[in-house]
C-alpha cells in the first residue's frame, strides 16, 4: 500500500481503472463460462433423458441372470432393446445389478466406472427418478452419466421396475470440455486485451484530466521559486468542474496575495516616510542636549524646557503613530484583536463621547442616540468612533457645536468646521493622507483609514460629505437590529 501511494497520481488512476476493469471482466467471464457450461450440460442431460424414456423388452430377466456370468466379457451381453440406442454412435449404455455386476451394450465405446451411488440406486430404485453425475470410463475418458431405474415390459404387457437392477446411460464429455476450454481461452485473451486497453485508456484519461493539475503545480512551483504573484492559470469561464474551480481559487489567491503584498509594501513605505520626521526631530533635539552636556555649555533653562516639551510631544506623536500602525496591520491581516460579539452601539458611542468631551471641553456636543445592536469587536468599534469624533473636535472652531445622532443603524457626526473641499473627498480614507490645512495639526493620517477598515469588517460603510451651512457630516451605517438578540448577556 505504501508503494502504491508513492506512485504518481496518474499511475494510481491508471492502475485503479485497470483493476476495476479486470474485476468486471473476470466476473463477467466466469459468469459467462458457468452459464455456457450449464447450457451444454443441460443439452447432454436432455439427450440422456430422452434415451432413458423407453422401457426395456420382455427378455430382461434372462439378461439380468446372465449378466453376472459374463462379467469377464460384458460386451458379449446386450441390454434389452439396445437397438434403439445404437444410432447414437458414441453413447454409453450398460445395465448394472445391485451386487455391482454390469452388462455393456456392444456399441458403447467403453465401460462406465461404477460407483457406490450407482449400486445403491440399483438396490432402491425409484420410479421416474434418476441421478446425473460426472464420471469416467475404464479408459479414463470423462463421461456424463445418468443412472435410472430399469423398467421393462412383463409378458402380460404391463410395465414395471426391476427391484435389483438399474440402467446407466452416458455420453462422452470430451467435446463439451474442449468447447469449454476454448471458451475459457477466448475469454482469457479478450479479458487480458480489455484490461491492458483499459489500463492504457486510464493512463491517457488521467494524463488528459490531470493536465490542468500539472499546470497548477508548475504555477505553484514557479511562485515558490520566484515569488512572482502575477502568474495566472488560464480557465475556461464556461466550465464549472473541480479543476476549473481549483484554478479560479488559485488565481484568486495569488491576486489576493499580490494585493496584500502591495498594501504591505505601501504601508511600510508610508510608515517609513511618516516615522522619519518625528525621529529626525527627536534625534536633533537629543543631540543638542547631549552636545551641551559634552562641551559644558548648558542650555538656558527656558530653551531646555522647550526642548524637553518638544521631545515629549514628539515621543507622544511617535507612540500614537506606532499604535495606529499596529491597529491597521492587525486589521489588514484579518486577525481580530477581540472576540466578535453583539455590541450595543449606543453604549459604545456614549463611551466615545465621554472621551471626546474631555479633548474638547470648549465645544458643545449634543447627542441623540437610539438603541442599535451590531456584531463587532468592541474595542475596535470604539476606536473607530473615537477617531471620527476626534476629527470633529480637531476641526471645530472654539465654542462650536458637534451634533451626534444614532437612528436606524446610521451614526452621523456633524461638525461646523471649515469642511472638506470636494477634490479632497476621494482621498480622505487613504493611509497617511492629510489635507494641506491639517498638516500643521497633530495626527498620523491613519485615523480615517482605521475607521474605514473597521466599518468594512463589520459589514457596513462610512462616508464623509459637506454639510449645509459649512462643516462636514461623517455617516457610519452598520447592519444590526434595534433590539438585542435573546442570548445577549
Amino acid at each position: 500500500m505504501q508503494r502504491f501511494r508513492s506512485l504518481p497520481l496518474r499511475s494510481r488512476l491508471a492502475l485503479l481503472v485497470a483493476a476495476a476493469v479486470a474485476f468486471a471482466v473476470a466476473a463477467v467471464s466466469v459468469t459467462c463460462w458457468f452459464i455456457v457450461q450449464r447450457k451444454l450440460y443441460d443439452e447432454l442431460d436432455v439427450q440422456l433423458r430422452s434415451s432413458a424414456a423407453r422401457p426395456q423388452g420382455r427378455n430382461i430377466a434372462s439378461t439380468i441372470t446372465n449378466c453376472g456370468n459374463s462379467a469377464d466379457d460384458p460386451s458379449g451381453q446386450t441390454p434389452p432393446d439396445a437397438r434403439g440406442f445404437q444410432a447414437q454412435s458414441e453413447s454409453y449404455l450398460q445395465l448394472i445389478t445391485a451386487d455391482g455386476q454390469s452388462c455393456v451394450a456392444p456399441f458403447s465405446p467403453g465401460k462406465i466406472e461404477i460407483t457406490g451411488t450407482d449400486t445403491d440406486f440399483a438396490k432402491n430404485p425409484v420410479a421416474n427418478h434418476g441421478t446425473f453425475r460426472d464420471g469416467s470410463d475404464t479408459k479414463g475418458n470423462p463421461v456424463r452419466v445418468l443412472t435410472v431405474p430399469l423398467t421393462y415390459v412383463k409378458p402380460d404387457g404391463t410395465t414395471t421396475i426391476h427391484p435389483d437392477a438399474a440402467t446407466m446411460y452416458g455420453v462422452p464429455l470430451k467435446g463439451t470440455n474442449a468447447t469449454l476450454n476454448e471458451l475459457a481461452l477466448v475469454l482469457l485473451l479478450v479479458g487480458g486485451i480489455g484490461v491492458v486497453g483499459a489500463g492504457a485508456a486510464g493512463l491517457w484519461v488521467a494524463r488528459a484530466g490531470l493536465r490542468p493539475v500539472d499546470e497548477l503545480t508548475e504555477a505553484v512551483e514557479h511562485v515558490a521559486r520566484t515569488e512572482d504573484l502575477t502568474i495566472r492559470i488560464p480557465v475556461d469561464e464556461e466550465s464549472d468542474d473541480e479543476i476549473a474551480r481549483l484554478s479560479r481559487s488559485f488565481n484568486s489567491m495569488t491576486a489576493s496575495l499580490a494585493t496584500s503584498r502591495e498594501v504591505q509594501r505601501q504601508l511600510i513605505a508610508d510608515a517609513g516616510h511618516e516615522l522619519r520626521t518625528p525621529l529626525t526631530s527627536l534625534r536633533t533635539n537629543i543631540e543638542l542636549l547631549t552636545r551641551s552636556e559634552e562641551i559644558g555649555r548648558p542650555i538656558p533653562p527656558a530653551d531646555r524646557k522647550a526642548l524637553l516639551i518638544s521631545v515629549t510631544a514628539q515621543m507622544t506623536e511617535l507612540a500614537a503613530l506606532i499604535g495606529d500602525l499596529q491597529t491597521l496591520s492587525r486589521s489588514d491581516a484579518g486577525h481580530p484583536t477581540d472576540r466578535v460579539e453583539v455590541v450595543a452601539l449606543q453604549d459604545t458611542v456614549e463611551a466615545a463621547l465621554r472621551r471626546a468631551r474631555l479633548r474638547g471641553p470648549e465645544l458643545t456636543i449634543t447627542a441623540d442616540l437610539q438603541p442599535w445592536y451590531v456584531r463587532a469587536e468592541p474595542s475596535a468599534l470604539e476606536r473607530a468612533i473615537v477617531n471620527i469624533l476626534d476629527n470633529a473636535v480637531k476641526f471645530s472652531p472654539v465654542g462650536g457645536t458637534i451634533d451626534v445622532r444614532l437612528k436606524g443603524g446610521e451614526l452621523t457626526v456633524r461638525d461646523h468646521g471649515p469642511g472638506i473641499p470636494s477634490e479632497e473627498l476621494p482621498h480622505v480614507f487613504d493611509r497617511f493622507w492629510r489635507s494641506p490645512d491639517a498638516r500643521a495639526l497633530p495626527g498620523s493620517g491613519l485615523g480615517l483609514s482605521i475607521v474605514a477598515r473597521t466599518v468594512q469588517q463589520c459589514g457596513g460603510e462610512v462616508t464623509l460629505s459637506p454639510a449645509e451651512g459649512g462643516g462636514t457630516i461623517a455617516a457610519v451605517r452598520l447592519p444590526g437590529a434595534s433590539t438585542a438578540p435573546p442570548d445577549t448577556p
